[in-house]
């Protein structure tokens, strides 16, 4: 088990991988496309892996403790969707991406032809319901309930968009696997199904560190409380007020800061300024989600980073192979 790829340091793939020689870092993160192909291909001769035989949705509960100290459960559905290209509006994105990490996700797909992570969507129906029944797979604070396939879950989910929450660049990887590729295993994808009613559906804030802050003055203010009053930049021992209009993610965007750098944690981001690491943060109040679902239906993308759902999917309990 461990997270999402791209939310590992170097430093803890190095550890993931030193803790057992199946953890999922050695597919999402290896040595080479090849020896992650090799090592899949591997596991399922040992039997490590299990391959259903039978379609099946599966019910996701996940049990945290977010950033604020505070234990949620986030409940989910865990099934295959059809890919749409954006311009169909069925799947919307909200963040832009870049090229690097897509071109690195494609490769691995080719190789193990395989889908070893989900990603997660949001929709603006019902929240799952969990059974009372003990789960089929619990590991940690994440358990799982195999459902059988059901029509009428299906139709409720007919005339909904979808709005990624995270794995954008894994959707797009996924387009351009099937425009090559072709084939209709290839034209679905593995996804968790949030509702924007769940309870325990959290948007927690990513700050921002900047080496240049290109001269921008704010309104000095005391050291605001748990609640800010608005987008506030700390510089060493300082803390101002920024006036503007729209989102916070996008009042600093239009302020184009040079070097910058993220973290959801307000104290980590006042210390680093402390420690001379960044001229100054930009902290933030979280993004609303129906602010990201307007602006989505809206055609709108908004910066990297505007939203930081807690926690991540966890990677390794189920794959979608392609074949």
């Amino acid at each position: 088990m461990a997270p999402p790829y791209d939310v590992i340091t170097p430093e803890e793939r190095e550890r993931y991988l030193a803790l057992d020689p199946h953890n999922v870092v050695h597919l999402t993160l290896p040595e080479s496309e090849e020896q992650a192909a090799r090592d899949l291909h591997a596991w399922q001769e040992e039997g490590l892996l299990g391959r259903e035989s039978e379609p099946a949705f599966w019910a996701l509960s996940q049990t945290y403790v977010g950033p604020d100290g505070v234990e949620r459960t986030r409940n989910g559905l865990v099934v295959t969707l059809r890919l749409e290209p954006y311009e169909n509006r069925v799947v919307l994105p909200h963040e832009r991406t870049h090229a690097g990490p897509k071109e690195g996700r494609l490769r691995l797909l080719r190789a193990t032809r395989t889908q070893l992570e989900p990603i997660f969507l949001l929709h603006d129906g019902d929240p799952v319901e969990i059974l009372e029944r003990p789960p089929d797979l619990g590991v940690g604070g994440d358990r799982l309930w195999r459902l059988e396939a059901s029509d009428s879950l299906l139709q409720s989910f007919e005339d909904k968009q979808l709005l990624i929450a995270d794995g954008h660049h894994r959707y797009e990887t996924a387009l351009a696997f099937h425009d090559e590729d072709g084939t209709e295993a290839s034209a679905w994808m593995m996804v968790v199904l949030v509702s924007t009613r769940e309870e325990g559906l959290t948007i927690f804030p990513t700050h921002r560190l900047a080496q240049s802050v290109n001269g921008v003055r704010g309104t000095p203010i005391a050291e605001p409380g748990e609640e800010l009053p608005g987008v506030v930049l700390y510089r060493r021992g300082g803390y101002e007020l920024l006036e503007g209009e729209g989102l916070d993610v996008e009042l600093v965007d239009a302020l184009a800061p040079q070097g910058v750098t993220y973290t959801p944690q307000r104290g980590e981001a006042v210390a680093a300024v402390d420690r001379g690491e960044a001229e100054a943060a930009f902290l933030l109040r979280p993004t609303g989600i129906e602010h990201v679902f307007s602006r989505a239906r809206e055609g709108r993308v908004m910066p990297q980073k505007t939203t930081y759902f807690y926690p991540k999917l966890t990677s390794g309990l189920l794959f979608q192979p392609l074949d």
